[in-house]
């Protein structure tokens, strides 16, 4: 809950991380934190340079996302989710 409402305060949503060992607050957390890239049990939650930078909130610049398909889709907040469990 604490790391939720963390990033849901913050003015910027481009990642938002957490370490945890509960499917259940990983779920929460990827469905309610505000960021446009989720990741669970990893770092950085890009896995490869492809992947689009889709910050939220004031963490997006212009119209449009840097690669792929979003970068046509102009009033979308695309998400990833990065995950790794032991």
């Amino acid at each position: 809950e604490d790391a939720i409402e963390v990033t849901r305060r913050s003015p910027y949503g481009n990642m938002a991380v957490m370490f945890t060992d509960s499917g259940y607050a990983a779920n929460k957390f990827k469905d309610t934190a505000g960021a446009g890239m989720i990741g669970i049990n990893v770092g950085v939650p890009a896995p490869m340079a492809v992947f689009p930078f889709c910050g939220w909130k004031d963490s997006f610049f212009g119209t449009l996302h840097s690669n792929g398909e979003d970068s046509v889709r102009f009033y979308t907040e695309g998400r990833i989710l990065v995950s790794r469990w032991f």
